[in-house]
């Protein structure tokens, strides 16, 4: 049994790309954890597609042991990832812990996610020990960051150690930071056993195996347990640490963070954020870790394949455990089939879950254009929520359309602040203010709708600021904006799957695009094939399709000119006729290349 003084929980948080793993892949060396033999970069990150876009997605617990002047310690180390996309797994494992380690980029300085990630920090009582990393680098400036620290997150900058994840500079340093400066684990008097559930995966020989950070009392195999949030009884089957790998142990005690495999079978039974306690001697309090997580992003997910909508169903349903802040109901759409209506805490946040169902679950899918939440007032005193725009009544009926809001947070050279706010004007914005960070670079902070951000907005940014900006977002509220439901009619016919909610300025020109692409893509017919961009009943745009024409006047060489015409005009009826009656089917390449487009 360890002493409770003698253990640290603790997560590393910073800006994507600032380095994160690269240093917990050090401080693994350096208490031995790993083998030089078994070591490779990013060991935390074990999904391919953290590899190949080198980011961090899951959060990943691992356990250390190290000695500091002849006593054992203990060290819980949580690795989170840095994209604004992935703050909800951020969040809750801050929650897990009793400080962090905020990590700064010694060539970029303080980014956008670097202050969010330590407003969060701070909002749930850590310590935070600042660490500035890659310092050598050629273009490293440790001393503007450290200024930076002070002026923009009002830490104190001598406490900052100097380090390098990739050559192992200050490992030490920080190893002996986390033993001074992090208090041992809080909440361990408590007279019952208490442990919060941070995370969750499915395992199919194991079933659901929950990721917990013991906070009083102890968990070991053979003891029932209780889920407080759900009611859930359930026995442990097997308890034990990320050492990285998972370890099974005789117990976890009080302070300690690992894992519990139960007799849980069911994805649906378990709640992330949830308390578990003996049922022996039940818990009275349930830990307040954090809130339900709230998706900006609305996307409807299909099959390609309408025979694998069960493989969908039990796939997304697995993703959701491992992925707390995805959210999923059913739907159906004319063009497409049964899918699902999925939430997204961002556009990264939804490519990610689309690329690992392909990849981990096997699935072919193809998803609907992406959407938020907009609030309607109704003629008749009532007020309702939409995230499809299909569901978007008549407009007789709304009184008014509300979109959300962000406030964001963007992190530009200076250079770059005219082609800035010329993109943020383009994109319904306004600057609210403008702070110089040094003499190179400046925040803006502005007012958005979220609508606008959806699709092409990083990009652009990136493009700009030639890959130096960065951006972070918080929701801010809702306001009243003229919106309109354009909708694309092939051949007279509504498609369900394209339509989207835009600004009424906005809609004829998306309107053009939208139509102008369709005609590329979609395959010629035997009739001339109307594209409708509509409003409303009003057609705002249209291109035309030409028809495939057989040469119904080859076999007739010279004679009177009203036997070519009496052919021309029999061809005529047919085609008429043949319109009338024939359907254009679209190929599901039609509806990929369209969603894929940035229009």
């Amino acid at each position: 049994m360890e002493d409770i003084k003698n253990i640290r929980n603790f997560c590393i948080i910073a800006h994507v790309d600032h380095g994160k793993t690269t240093l917990s892949d050090r401080l693994l060396e350096r208490t031995n954890t790993i083998q030089k033999r078994q070591m490779q970069d990013q060991l935390l990150d074990s999904m391919d597609l953290e590899r190949e876009r080198g980011i961090t997605i899951k959060s990943h617990p691992v356990s250390m042991e190290y000695t500091y002047q002849g006593q054992k310690y203990l060290l819980n180390l949580i690795d989170t990832p840095g994209h604004v996309d992935f703050s909800y797994e951020v969040s809750r494992s801050l929650a897990a812990c009793e400080g962090a380690i905020l990590l700064v980029d010694a060539a970029q300085g303080v980014e956008a996610q670097t202050v969010a990630n330590a407003h969060l920090a701070v909002s749930k009582n850590l310590e935070i020990i600042p660490v500035i990393n890659k310092v050598d680098l050629p273009s490293a400036q440790p001393e503007v960051c450290k200024r930076q620290i002070e002026d923009i997150l009002a830490i104190p900058a001598e406490d900052a150690i100097e380090a390098s994840g990739k050559t192992g500079l200050g490992t030490d340093e920080i190893l002996k930071a986390v033993i001074e400066r992090i208090p041992p684990p809080k909440h361990a008097d408590y007279p019952a056993t208490r442990a919060l559930i941070f995370d969750c995966i499915f395992d199919s020989y194991k079933g659901v195996i929950c990721y917990v950070r013991v906070f009083s009392g102890s968990l070991k195999a053979g003891d029932e347990i209780e889920f407080m949030g759900t009611g859930r009884k359930t026995t442990i089957k097997e308890v034990g640490r990320f050492t990285p790998s998972m370890t099974a142990e005789p117990s976890l005690e009080a302070g300690c963070t690992g894992y519990i495999v139960s007799n849980v079978k069911e994805v649906s039974d378990i709640a992330i954020g949830d308390t578990v306690t003996l049922s022996s001697n039940p818990a009275k309090d349930i830990l307040h870790a954090y809130k339900p997580v709230k998706p900006m992003v609305f996307s409807g997910i299909y099959p390609v394949d309408t025979s694998e909508y069960e493989k969908l169903k039990v796939s997304i349903a697995k993703l959701h455990l491992n992925d707390a802040a995805l959210t999923f109901m059913p739907e159906t759409s004319v063009a497409l089939g049964f899918g699902f209506r999925c939430g997204f805490l961002g556009l990264l946040h939804m490519e990610i879950v689309q690329e690992r169902l392909r990849r981990e679950y096997g699935l072919d899918i193809i998803s609907t254009y992406p959407s938020v939440v907009y609030k309607l007032d109704l003629t008749n005193g009532e007020q309702i929520e939409i995230d499809n725009p299909c569901k978007l009544p008549d407009p007789s009926v709304i009184k008014a359309i509300y979109e959300p809001m962000i406030k964001a947070n963007i992190m530009i050279p200076t250079d770059s602040i005219g082609d800035m706010l010329a993109l943020i004007s383009e994109k319904r914005g306004l600057c609210l203010k403008t702070d110089s960070i040094d003499e190179t670079r400046v925040m803006l902070v502005c007012s958005m709708p979220l609508n606008e951000i959806l699709i092409d907005f990083n990009d652009k940014l990136k493009s700009i600021t030639r890959g130096y900006g960065s951006l972070d977002y918080e929701m801010d509220g809702y306001q009243p904006s003229k919106l309109v439901r354009l909708d694309i009619l092939v051949n007279g016919e509504q498609i369900d799957a394209f339509s989207s909610i835009v600004h009424a300025d906005k809609s004829e020109s998306k309107g053009r695009a939208l139509c102008a692409k369709l005609k590329d893509i979609l395959p010629r017919q035997m009739f001339k094939v109307a594209i409708q961009a509509a409003v409303g009943g009003k057609i705002i745009a249209r291109e035309t399709i030409g028809s495939f024409r057989k040469d119904v006047t080859a076999k007739c060489y010279g004679g009177d000119i009203t036997r070519k015409k009496k052919l021309l005009e029999k061809q005529k009826e047919g085609k008429k006729r043949m319109k009338q009656i024939g359907k254009v089917s679209i190929p599901q390449e039609a509806f990929v290349n369209v969603l894929k487009s940035n229009t």
